[in-house]
């Protein structure tokens, strides 16, 4: 049976595990997080690769055959360069930026992450790479995954920030963090007929079964 690691911050990466036993129900799925330490999107980088090392370690000495960070932040942030401290297969899980871009057609992309998400080099370079002629609206959304991790949402924030950038002419919202997978119904029903809300589960899913099945 192929093994699955899968590791983020808190809950949001639950989200990912039940899309991966969805498509993948022959699999056998380990999910870690660090609930301790949550929330990682105003750690610096140098403080969340501290903090995801021992775990990501635990995930290969449980001979998992592929590792999914289901961390945007820690993706876009230290991911790069740890990879070569493993021999496990990475799948790093970032803003949908690309696709955003491809989508638009206001040529206006609202990305919903963690301020160390929009400030990472990574995030810089998606943007620079696939964004030319796009201007992409960034609200702050840092409290989001404590609220959500906690169950104090408040959905009138929500609500606001998602009709903000509707009213600004995005057409394409980005979820950035997966612990806005967990909210993504409430922010559809806001954007509804303004935006379209993309994440990339799928896409994960699929990146998955290619190193499984078809190779790296």
């Amino acid at each position: 049976m192929k093994k699955i690691g899968v590791f983020d911050s808190g809950v949001g990466g639950l989200s990912v595990v039940n899309a991966i036993k969805t498509a993948l129900p022959n699999c056998e799925v380990i999910f870690i997080n660090d609930v301790v330490n949550l929330p990682y999107g105003s750690k610096t980088p140098e403080e969340l690769k501290v903090l995801a090392k021992p775990h990501i370690d635990y995930l290969q000495d449980q001979k998992c055959d592929v590792i999914v960070i289901a961390c945007n932040t820690l993706s876009t942030t230290v991911i790069l360069e740890m990879k070569s401290d493993y021999h496990v297969p990475i799948v790093a899980m970032v803003p949908m930026v690309k696709p955003a871009c491809a989508m638009t057609k206001t040529r206006k992309v609202a990305v919903f992450a963690t301020p160390t998400t929009l400030a990472s080099k990574r995030y810089t370079e998606l943007k620079t790479e696939f964004g030319e002629g796009i201007e992409f609206l960034e609200p702050f959304c840092g409290d989001w995954a404590k609220m959500i991790e906690t169950n104090t949402l408040n959905t009138d924030k929500v609500h606001a920030t998602v009709g903000k950038v509707c009213e600004q002419g995005a057409d394409v919202i980005v979820l950035g963090c997966t612990h806005y997978h967990w909210i993504e119904e409430i922010i559809v029903h806001e954007a509804a007929g303004r935006a379209l809300v993309i994440q990339p589960e799928q896409a994960i899913v699929e990146r998955v079964r290619s190193i499984l099945y078809l190779g790296d």
